[in-house]
């Protein structure tokens, strides 16, 4: 390299060194004024409405780490959560790093807001006065603000929820004691007291210690915790106590679509990283119900995925319900009467954005009324609004119910497709009946599939089958006569006498709701029984009729048939006037004088019959 090519290189070098001192000298002294406009124009665009600045100016002159003044800001509410601001502050001193100005990024140190007034809307439908209204919400956030200092004097935050129907009205201090929220409002009618409290916020990113607490006569709730930064509620660990009237109260506050209950108290131990919220260490009591459980949430890419296990050492399903659930429940009862199929509500529209697994299991099944229910278990199964629970395993005192449940309402149905696939086994005429004259084995089948907001309505428009077999069991003597229309054995036979009961097997074929029996016999040692008719769904209403016959001679067999009418819940026997009428007995007692009463009853095939009700 030549000498004059190095001299070249080095005037060239002392240039760049030069540029540079000039520009650092110009960040430390670059005036603010001429950017008002444009940051008017920046946040009017992030807001979609026009937002104003009275002044902004910078202190002092020359500094790498000024303070940018900002004065009389507005930012108008939107035109449809009508007149007034979402925002009018007073001042906001921002102090910066200006030597991040290079890399394009504002880097603040600190923050002075004075004079603050906010009024924070959402509507019934979800919409927010404080978001575009294209902002995509992911549940998790870039990272956090770290600031060396937060300062705010004379700050008041106004927040109206008509979806959670919710408000609050809460005034705002932070300073070198500490950072103070109080205020008051209510949820859901519930009057309640809020408070918030933190430490100073002076330490960039510092874990910082807080505690919030809601308080009020039916809702309570207390978090203590530590966010990973001061106001950093995306990364941070708590304990959360609650208590309250009912856990829709609950969920007005942490919105996880749960329902109306008996009053519950529950404690657990929470971590939320970005879009992932855990629970572990649950523990709770709704009414006289016992659980405990975990139970993870992921919002990320727009859905929120659920993953738990929930364990309840004793539950009471009445106190899954609220007072006015429980009314609604007990006036639908009176008004249609007691039924056998749950009227359990299965709509899952409005769950458009949830999956997940959740894992239960119930020690002990608790009712005020006598219940052959003893226990359960299963693993429910959501995946865009497609509901499987599977396996279900329901406890008896006798036997179990088992198989699967399928609630579809994939495509926006207006009602969900639910399916039934249960089968009863190794239970026992006495444990469902609660006890009573008939004993033995008993075992179900259930295939049906309809369309309903309930499993009762959905049962009321089923196509399928249902099955029930009971075999090797016993019946009273007078019974099994009248089973087979011997009315003189009926009246003879001894009390305590016994029958045989070889099988009684129901095969209901379903279309619409409508249940036509094939076959319907009762067969014991003494007679045989066969009806036909059918159910009726969802008013479980019978209509059937019966004939029968002796497997012997009879002392006086009647002719004729018997209805069944009513509810399953509530069965009527009505003998017609021509089976019960004088002429019908004499009838009767010329057969039996002339020997002539008909042919008797052969055993049915048992088997036969059990697979075709039950497929075993």
């Amino acid at each position: 390299m030549t000498l004059h090519h190095r001299r070249w290189l080095k005037w060239v070098g002392i240039a760049l060194v030069a540029l540079l001192a000039l520009a650092v000298l110009a960040l430390a002294a670059f005036p603010v004024a001429p950017f008002r406009a444009r940051a008017e124009r920046i946040l009017s665009e992030r807001f979609e409405r026009p937002v104003t600045i009275g002044a902004l100016e910078r202190t002092p002159a020359f500094s790498f780490t000024p303070t940018i003044r900002i004065r009389d800001i507005r930012i108008p509410q939107p035109a449809w959560a009508g007149s007034g601001d979402l925002a009018r502050i007073a001042s906001v001193d921002v102090q910066i790093r200006a030597l991040g100005l290079i890399t394009g990024r504002i880097d603040p140190k600190s923050v002075t807001a004075t004079g603050v007034r906010l009024d924070l809307i959402r509507t019934d439908k979800g919409r927010t006065n404080w978001d575009r209204e294209d902002a995509k919400r992911d549940g998790g956030s870039g990272d956090p603000l770290r600031l060396d200092g937060l300062s705010v004097r004379d700050a008041t935050v106004r927040y109206r929820d008509a979806k959670q129907d919710r408000h609050f009205t809460v005034a705002v201090t932070s300073d070198v004691n500490g950072f103070v929220a109080r205020g008051q409002g209510a949820v859901r009618g519930a009057a309640v007291r809020i408070s918030m409290s933190g430490a100073p916020i002076m330490a960039g990113g510092q874990p910082w210690p807080f505690r919030a607490r809601i308080d009020g006569p039916a809702l309570s709730m207390t978090a203590r915790g530590r966010m990973s930064a001061p106001l950093d509620t995306q990364h941070m660990t708590l304990a959360v106590t609650a208590q309250a009237s009912s856990l829709k109260l609950i969920d007005a506050v942490i919105e996880a679509g749960l329902f109306g209950t008996q009053p519950v108290r529950l404690t657990a131990d929470v971590r939320h990283a970005g879009p992932k919220w855990q629970v572990e260490n649950m523990r709770g009591r709704i009414g006289r119900s016992d659980f405990t459980g975990r139970l993870g949430v992921d919002k990320t890419g727009g859905r929120t995925v659920l993953d738990g296990d929930i364990h309840a050492t004793g539950l009471d399903f009445d106190d899954l319900a609220d007072d006015a659930g429980r009314a609604r429940a007990a006036a639908l009862e009176r008004a249609v009467g007691p039924r056998i199929v749950p009227n359990t509500r299965v709509d899952i529209g409005k769950i458009t954005s949830t999956d997940g697994r959740i894992a239960f299991r119930i020690d002990r099944i608790l009712s005020r009324e006598p219940s052959a229910l003893t226990s359960a278990s299963g693993v429910l199964v959501l995946e865009r609004q497609l509901l499987t629970i599977e396996p279900l395993r329901i406890g008896l005192t006798r036997g179990t119910i088992g198989g699967k449940v399928v609630v579809d309402q994939r495509g926006g149905r207006a009602d969900p497709v639910v399916t039934l696939a249960l089968d009863l086994k190794n239970s026992r005429i006495g444990a469902l009946s609660g006890g009573g004259a008939v004993s033995g084995a008993l075992d179900g089948r259930v295939r049906l599939t309809g369309v309903g907001e309930t499993i009762r309505s959905a049962v009321g428009r089923a196509d399928g089958h249902i099955g029930i077999v009971a075999r090797d069991g016993a019946l009273p003597a007078k019974m099994a006569a009248m089973l087979g229309f011997d009315a003189g054995r009926a009246l003879t036979a001894d009390d305590d006498a016994r029958a045989g009961l070889r099988c009684a097997v129901v095969r209901l074929e379903v279309s619409g709701g409508r249940g036509r029996f094939d076959p319907l016999i009762v067969d014991t040692s003494a007679s045989q029984t066969r009806g036909s008719g059918g159910v009726s769904f969802p008013a479980e209403t019978i209509a059937a009729k019966l004939t029968g016959a002796p497997k012997h001679d009879s002392i006086l067999r009647v002719p004729g048939s018997v209805l069944v009418s009513g509810t399953l819940s509530k069965p009527q026997v009505v003998v017609p006037k021509e089976t019960k009428s004088v002429g019908n007995i004499l009838k009767g007692l010329g057969r039996a004088i002339t020997g002539k009463q008909g042919p008797t009853a052969a055993n049915a095939d048992c088997a036969a019959l059990s697979r075709r009700a039950i497929g075993r």
